[in-house]
């Protein structure tokens, strides 16, 4: 993934869904409904404490019904269990290895994706060693995961204005706060209890979603062209 160093004339933002940690039961169909409500860039299977065989048969109706809707499938924390899914790809937290290593296991159609908080030191890192983009956040209070750092959306700004590497923007994101995330020039909003909480429900949600960033980015264009 690549895009223009302005963050003004980017492609627009796209959703990017991380799971809850329960992904049983009915949760293939809310996958599938939240898939049906516009276009998702990405899924990140995200399970703690099961084995990687019981994760294998978890993901595998997921990984099917992404492939249905061209949406990339991508492993949380665990390179081996993106290894053995053939995902498309890994994203890494801070002590989960190093993306150059995740390359050479994955190969390099992989999307590598790394955790840098609110560091652009971590960030730079990051580029340096391959990640195909750097996640930033958190930005707003989570219930999904405790955060390690609260973020500024300054921190989005910086990057695309310099960087072509795609960034994500991460933690407590929701339609109703995602807005100056976007402005701010994110090209992912990674977003969990936003989609999955949502009253309306998932559908609805990516609906809702989907029309914000292409409504906020070609605000952004305007203002870019009006210069």
């Amino acid at each position: 993934m690549t895009t223009t160093s302005h963050p003004e004339a980017r492609n627009p933002c796209q959703l990017y869904l991380i799971s809850p940690l329960d992904v049983g039961g009915d949760f293939p169909e809310r996958l599938r409904a939240a898939l049906a409500g516009g276009k998702v860039a990405a899924f990140q299977f995200r399970v703690k404490g099961v084995d990687q065989h019981e994760a294998a048969r978890l993901a595998a109706p997921l990984q099917a019904i992404c492939a249905e809707h061209d949406c990339a499938f991508i492993v949380n924390d665990d390179v081996a269990l993106a290894k053995r899914l053939a995902a498309d790809g890994v994203h890494l937290g801070q002590s989960d290895g190093d993306p150059r290593e995740a390359r050479e296991a994955l190969g390099r159609e992989a999307q590598i994706g790394v955790t840098c908080h609110d560091s652009r030191h971590l960030a730079l890192e990051a580029g340096d060693a391959g990640a195909d983009y750097v996640a930033f956040g958190a930005f707003y209070p989570s219930s999904t995961k405790d955060a390690k750092a609260q973020a500024d959306p300054d921190i989005l700004h910086w990057w695309s204005s310099l960087m072509e590497l795609p960034c994500v923007a991460i933690g407590g994101i929701t339609v109703d706060n995602a807005r100056p995330l976007i402005a701010a020039g994110a090209d992912f909003i990674a977003v969990s209890g936003g989609i999955w909480a949502h009253p309306e429900g998932p559908e609805a949600a990516v609906r809702a979603f989907t029309e914000l960033c292409a409504e906020e980015r070609s605000t952004a264009h305007e203002r870019f062209i009006a210069r």
